[in-house]
Parts: C-alpha cells; structure tokens; sequence
C-alpha cells in the first residue's frame, strides 16, 4: 500500500491553502495511507533522518519502508494525480529518492500510522 505523506508547517500559507486539497485528493484515493506531517512538531524525526524541507509543500511517497519520492511538489491535485497514477503499481521505479527519504520512509513505517 502506498503512504503518501505531506511534509509541511503550521506557519506556512502556502500549505494552509494546501489542505483541503490534499484532504479532497485523500477522500479520492482510501485505499492509500494519507499523512499530514507538520515538521515543526517532528523536529526529532527531521535530525534523525537528516531531512532539511526549504520548500512546501514537500510530498514523500513510499510503499511500506522503501521510498518511492520525495520532493517539492505545485499545490495542484493533478500533479498529485498523476504522481500517484505513475508510483501506484507494484515494482513502481522510485523517483528523486535520496538517502533522507529512505530513512524518513523506514521511520513511517516503523510507526505505524
């Protein structure tokens, strides 16, 4: 199953105006995991992994703990759309996956939720 995770900040306008559509695209898609990560309140989680978010909203797809993206994304859903369309099947090849994005993705899953 994919996690698709948004990685954004309480402050940030841009994320804000964000939400409700990413929660519309969610509603879309319930057969995926959805997570509003805000990193303020992850600070812990971002040291651990080594992970500096510069620009949101930032997107983290990931099929249990191997990473599949992870990158700034435009606020439109059907950038989102198609990214998922693309990462969906299984054996999906990743896209822009650094070491960061492994580790967060590893974290996630070990989370559970």
């Amino acid at each position: 199953m994919l996690r698709v995770v948004c990685l954004c900040a309480e402050w940030c306008s841009a994320c804000r105006a964000w939400r409700p559509e990413w929660d519309a695209i969610a509603a879309r898609y319930p057969q995926l995991q959805w997570q509003w990560l805000d990193i303020e309140d992850e600070v812990d989680l971002m040291d651990e992994v080594g992970l500096d978010i510069e620009t949101f909203p930032t997107v983290l797809i990931a099929r249990g703990d191997r990473a599949l993206f992870l990158s700034a994304i435009p606020p439109q859903p059907a950038f989102l759309d198609n990214l998922i369309a693309r990462l969906s099947p299984e054996g999906a090849a990743p896209q822009g996956v650094t070491p960061e994005a492994v580790a967060l993705a590893q974290r996630l899953a070990a989370r559970g939720g």
